[in-house]
């Protein structure tokens, strides 16, 4: 080890933590609330202190599909920072605390409520529009930007758009302080069966809000996002170029639903055959523990488990409620290995228009879970009976012990085996 260079390494930190960079952001309106915010807006510009080329954050991640039900982050955010755990969800654009604005209603938190910023977004900002059902919305309050967001769980919150500072370490062992929009949720509603004690929600999903586009709008990193969710918990998401392309398998983003991470069209396979059933549109979204199938395909996917399973020693157990499909064995299972045996690997299989198509497998593991009862249950639901209608939602379950990358600059999904409990921690970033 040559000290120069550790020296140069430890002075280039001392600068760059004295930075901040901050960016002006947009608002969100709901008409009805009351300004429960004084505004004092204020706009700065962050200099181009890394090649985003080259630079990415890692963040590791906590949690599991089963029993935890849900993967989070620890984030740093206000002045002084302060840790709030956000649970992770690329299904949705906006990242927001749980915020003492006051709080009309919040639920239990990890750590104490956000206190909001006095740096308040305007209602006619372009990132408040993002968030507005409809571009001719209506300003109650034209120095703040008021927002209502409703989740697939029947989860929803009420809040005011802010900017604050965020403290994030990059890959190359730089640490900045970044100021970005954040939602201060003063309002939430949550159904009991979605419940879990949250600080708030991290959303990585295309839109204008999204952490890594306002990342890749101050000129810090690629608009590309990942994950990589290990079956043994915890792993990791990153934004920005870390990730080995060759080991990649990538299929183009759909364009009949552009707000989400969605490809399609894609055919049904069941352990190497095909189904009959295609024309199927995927979206990718971390915010659900488990995967949906539309009815049609929930339903092909079923008959051809229950034949598979014929005269192999497993039975229905219609008392373990874990899970709407569960097996008992002879005696309880303890862990997946002892009963993957006994099923097949299902996929999706994407037609990239040309004679080359890629495959997305999800393996016994990933669609499986053992519940606290030890039996055996399958972690695809029926999304018709949840109002997903023709949607097909491929869950956490169903990305585990993958890496995930969402490419928005190109347009692509992508994903490849990956070993996703060693988060990757230095400069020359290698899945």
């Amino acid at each position: 080890m040559k000290m120069g260079k550790v020296e140069m390494v430890l002075a280039m930190m001392v600068l760059f933590n004295m930075s901040s960079c901050s960016a002006w952001f947009g608002n969100k309106h709901k008409s009805g609330r009351s300004s429960i915010l004084p505004s004092q807006p204020t706009s700065s510009s962050c200099p181009r202190l890394l090649n985003p080329a080259g630079s990415s954050v890692v963040i590791p991640l906590h949690g599991n599909v089963y029993p935890v039900g849900f993967y989070n982050v620890t984030l740093n955010i206000g002045q002084p920072p302060r840790p709030y755990f956000l649970d992770v969800d690329t299904g949705s654009d906006l990242t927001w605390l749980q915020c003492d604005a006051p709080c009309t209603h919040c639920s239990e938190t990890p750590h104490p409520l956000y206190r909001p910023s006095n740096d308040f977004v305007p209602c006619k900002d372009p990132l408040c529009a993002s968030l507005q059902p409809s571009d001719d919305y209506n300003c109650e309050h034209p120095d703040q930007c008021d927002y209502e967001i409703n989740y697939a769980d029947q989860y929803s919150t009420f809040g005011v758009l802010l900017n604050d500072v965020y403290l994030l370490n990059f890959t190359n062992r730089v640490q900045l302080k970044v100021r970005m929009a954040l939602g201060c949720g003063y309002d939430q509603v949550f159904s009991p069966s979605s419940y879990h004690p949250l600080d708030g929600i991290l959303g990585l999903g295309r839109g204008k809000t999204s952490l890594v586009s306002q990342l890749n709008n101050q000129g810090l990193v690629r608009n590309v996002i990942g994950h990589c969710l290990s079956s043994q918990g915890g792993g990791y998401i990153f934004f920005g170029n870390a990730y080995d392309s060759a080991r990649v398998t990538w299929t183009p983003m759909s364009s009949v639903d552009p707000k989400h991470y969605s490809a399609g069209p894609a055919e049904l396979v069941f352990g190497g055959r095909k189904t009959g059933v295609g024309s199927l549109t995927a979206v990718f979204d971390t915010g659900s523990s488990y995967s949906y199938f539309n009815s049609r395909a929930y339903q092909a996917l079923l008959s051809w488990l229950k034949k598979d399973l014929t005269g192999k020693p497993l039975k229905a157990a219609p008392d373990d409620q874990t899970l709407p499909l569960c097996w008992h064995g002879r005696r309880p299972f303890k862990s997946i290995r002892e009963v993957r045996r006994y099923f097949k690997p299902v996929a999706l299989t994407f037609n990239n228009g040309g004679r080359v198509k890629a495959q997305f497998e999800i393996a016994p593991e990933a669609y499986l879970i053992i519940s606290n009862l030890g039996n055996v249950c399958l972690g695809i639901l029926n999304g018709s009976e949840i109002g997903l209608e023709e949607l097909n939602l491929i869950g956490d379950i169903s990305m585990q012990d993958k890496v995930m990358v969402f490419e928005n600059e190109k347009n692509l999904i992508g994903w490849g085996p990956a070993e996703c409990s060693r988060v990757p921690k230095s400069r020359d970033v290698s899945i």
